[in-house]
């Protein structure tokens, strides 16, 4: 969508819109320190972003690795740095709308920015900023005949609830840390679990293996080698699974429900048509203010462009601090005060200080 005016549209939409002086697109560490930053200056955002939960590669590809170059902190996974994070952004009581990608970007006559989100949800805002990394991380679908042609509430990917499992036959499919979890997850509540990978090894932690280990050894969960060839249904209904094992013999497998676990994958999606000047793939921003080619909107962390340009966490997280400054003088008309989380008292309030 280009950044056009969008008053018409505003008016069209089914809900009310979220009104807030700031957005940020994407909750990996960039994002979630920009939060921290904007915060510090007295701005409120909302985060959106595609995963269903904060982190985004750190959580997802990078949970149990270990990060070495995070200032002050000689080592610590990606899940313990984003844990790190949320417990430093908590006193911003920062809104999270997950699950979600940004659809579109569009210009109001007021000079704020409308956003719409693939689940519906509408925000203005007088401040964008995208901290997407290297895109939108979303699930890499199930390629399979039949899978286009089921009703929705059958096929899941990486799904946080599982209450859909509840006294059905589940298949879950995939072979990494999140898949393990949720194979045993399900194997309390379902009629039957199956757990399928290409190969009978998994990529989870040792506690987890082990736990695994006893549910196959017991039956509550049984493990299939092999890959899903198609989706059999009736109505939409999803009625079985036809698979192949590593002999190139098919099989089928009565299923109900079908969780995807087959890891996630980044891309740009609607981020190119918002007419925001673009190099290489990459947002174009003034590296002083990390301010794009559209007034109001900045972009931080794998995402942007500029000479010297370095892809690396702590870099981010020293653009975000030079976006929050640019976005509160541009919001305020005038320049912030620098001021010391050691000494300052408004900031000391805004972060819960007490003395």
């Amino acid at each position: 969508m280009s950044l056009s005016n969008a008053t018409t549209n505003a008016s069209l939409s089914l809900q009310p819109a979220v009104e807030t002086d700031a957005i940020i697109i994407g909750a990996g560490p960039a994002g979630l320190f920009q939060a921290f930053q904007l915060g510090l200056q007295g701005i409120q955002a909302h985060l959106i972003d595609a995963l269903p939960h904060v982190g985004g590669q750190c959580s997802q590809l990078y949970a149990h690795k270990p990060i070495y170059d995070i200032p002050g902190i000689p080592v610590c996974t990606g899940l313990e740095l984003v844990q790190l994070l949320e417990k430093q952004i908590a006193p911003m009581q920062v809104v999270r709308h997950l699950s979600q990608q940004v659809q579109t970007l569009q210009a109001l006559d007021d000079g704020r920015w409308q956003v719409g989100t693939t689940a519906g949800a509408l925000f203005h805002t007088r401040t964008v900023f995208i901290a997407a990394g290297v895109g939108a991380f979303v699930p890499k679908a199930l390629k399979a005949p039949g899978v286009d042609e089921l009703g929705t509430g059958q096929l899941h990917y990486h799904p946080q609830q599982l209450d859909m499992a509840a006294g059905r036959q589940v298949l879950v499919y995939g072979g990494d840390e999140e898949a393990v979890a949720a194979a045993i997850a399900c194997s309390s509540s379902a009629a039957r679990t199956v757990l399928m990978h290409r190969r009978d090894s998994f990529n989870a932690e040792p506690a987890q293996l082990a736990k695994l280990k006893q549910l196959r050894e017991s039956g509550a969960v049984e493990v299939l080698i092999g890959q899903i060839t198609e989706v059999r249904h009736g109505d939409g209904r999803l009625q079985a699974v036809q698979w192949m094992d590593g002999e190139g013999d098919e099989h089928t497998r009565p299923v109900e429900q079908l969780l995807v676990y087959q890891g996630i994958s980044p891309k740009l999606g609607p981020l190119t048509d918002w007419g925001l000047a673009l190099e290489r793939k990459q947002l174009a921003v003034d590296p002083a203010t990390l301010a794009t080619s559209a007034p109001g909107i900045y972009a931080i962390g794998d995402i942007v462009s500029y000479s010297g340009k370095k892809r690396l966490i702590l870099c981010a997280f020293h653009e975000a601090t030079m976006a929050a400054f640019a976005a509160a003088e541009y919001l305020q008309g005038s320049k912030p005060l620098l001021e010391y989380t050691t000494t300052s008292a408004r900031l000391h309030a805004i972060l819960g200080v007490s003395h």
